[in-house]
């Protein structure tokens, strides 16, 4: 986890990167990793909510879609997809961060039983540094990986830790620019030309 800025592949199509919806465990604060829960009634809002900002984009007829295939990405996806796509192309390269040993738990959890981790300099880097969880560097190549393959608009339903990477790498920022980027749901990070903007229920045009 250097300062070292991370290049990008030029002529990037553009994404439009949404985060799953509320879910039940996200309600509660207690860490998802590869495990799962169910949206709750906001988050399928949410999700409601992202496909009315989708409609309101210009989208090519070539745009593809796709979806982590973790069961609250799916949920997702089915509401904020509908009618725009049968089906998204599920890919394992876009699931949430592996934090091992952490999932399931709370932050008071973590923080009572790992505090030399939870007090790193760095907001987000406990994430990394789960035992038993996925490192950066490999969490960032499967994410790389999916994205060098991309050639055409392309709509990505994920998860918070993954959008925040994806959105990294296709705008060249290291891994502390990478933790600076805002987040969210119920709304959508529009790249395009090496810059983000962020769509919500505001920006849909009536």
């Amino acid at each position: 986890m250097s300062g070292k800025k991370i290049m990008t592949r030029k002529n990037l199509p553009e994404l439009y990167i949404l985060r799953h919806g509320q879910t039940e465990w996200n309600a509660v604060g207690r860490m998802q990793g590869h495990l799962d829960s169910p949206l709750t009634n906001l988050g399928q809002e949410q999700a409601r909510t992202q496909l009315r900002i989708l409609k309101a984009q210009n989208l090519p007829a070539d745009t593809t879609f796709h979806c982590s295939p973790l069961g609250r990405a799916r949920q997702t996806a089915a509401l904020a997809l509908a009618g725009l796509t049968k089906r998204p192309c599920f890919d394992d390269r876009l699931k949430e961060i592996s934090v091992g040993k952490f999932e399931g738990l709370t932050m008071y959890d973590l923080d009572t039983c790992w505090p030399e981790i939870m007090r790193a300099s760095s907001p987000y880097s406990w994430h990394y540094r789960a035992p038993g969880g996925e490192r950066f560097v490999d969490f960032r190549a499967r994410i790389k990986d999916w994205l060098d393959e991309q050639t055409t608009t392309a709509v990505v339903v994920t998860h918070g830790m993954t959008s925040g990477v994806l959105r990294g790498l296709a705008l060249g920022l290291d891994v502390d620019g990478i933790a600076k980027l805002p987040g969210g749901q119920g709304v959508i990070y529009h790249i395009k030309d090496g810059a983000q903007h962020r769509l919500d229920a505001q920006s849909i045009k009536t």
